[in-house]
């Protein structure tokens, strides 16, 4: 491991347009449960399948359990960002860093310091009435029991990517020009395994370092692969 964290660091010294995509895993480091590993939301059991509860269709069925489910596990507000964020946002700051893909929701990114993050699957701090479109701050979900409404009636909903929705297109197209753009993809924590997001990975033709601690369909494509943190192997090298 000591040969390949010294390539990483000279990869990263030579770069000038990093791009960081990250999932899940880059929060786990704050507290904030995963999806799929062992002991993520997935394997836990719920009256109805997480994935069911974070559809667009059962939102419009059965707001009020989608609530309750979004505001016990989804919202997770006392989080502070973690190692990998720091490392990533002082990448950007000194001019390596063009930009953080992310799959996460939780704006730790933002918090840690980073300024130019794609946030594939939208964000908890970003709301909106279904009715009248007035923008509400994540407290206003947070707080309160049932479905909250705005003041003319409407449900208040999370911007945030449910599954059968679409991503963003104006997002997507921001940070697949980024991708395309940099001269190296640093990609950790997240099994790749959720499209149309990890797509963005696969057409990309530079040099590839994946952190995570399972496999993906992608190691054979990287050329530096780590089953460490990604806070740790970040900070053995920035």
């Amino acid at each position: 491991m000591e040969q390949d964290l010294r390539t990483l660091k000279k990869w990263i010294d030579e770069s000038k347009d990093i791009v960081f995509f990250g999932g899940a895993g880059v929060s786990t480091e704050s507290g904030i449960p995963d999806f799929r590993s062992e002991d993520g939301l997935y394997r836990r059991q719920y009256p109805y399948p997480p994935e069911v509860i974070l559809s667009r269709s059962f939102f419009d069925g059965n707001p009020e359990e989608f609530f309750r489910f979004y505001r016990e596990k989804m919202l997770c507000l006392d989080a502070k960002p973690g190692p990998a964020h720091q490392k990533l946002a002082k990448l950007e700051q000194e001019g390596k860093l063009r930009s953080v893909v992310t799959q996460n929701i939780d704006g730790l990114h933002q918090a840690a310091g980073s300024r130019r993050v794609w946030e594939l699957h939208g964000s908890v701090h970003r709301n909106r009435c279904m009715r009248c479109k007035r923008e509400y701050p994540v407290e206003a979900v947070a707080k309160g029991e049932g479905v909250p409404r705005c003041e003319c009636g409407g449900i208040i909903k999370p911007l945030v990517v449910l599954y059968e929705e679409p991503l963003e297109p104006d997002v997507v197209r921001g940070a697949q020009r980024d991708i395309f753009a940099s001269d190296l993809l640093i990609v950790g924590g997240t099994s790749l395994s959720v499209y149309p997001a990890a797509g963005l990975v696969a057409d990309y033709g530079g040099r590839i370092v994946l952190i995570n601690k399972s496999p993906t369909a992608y190691d054979e494509r990287a050329g530096l692969l780590f089953r460490e943190s990604i806070g740790k192997v970040l900070g053995a090298v920035c």
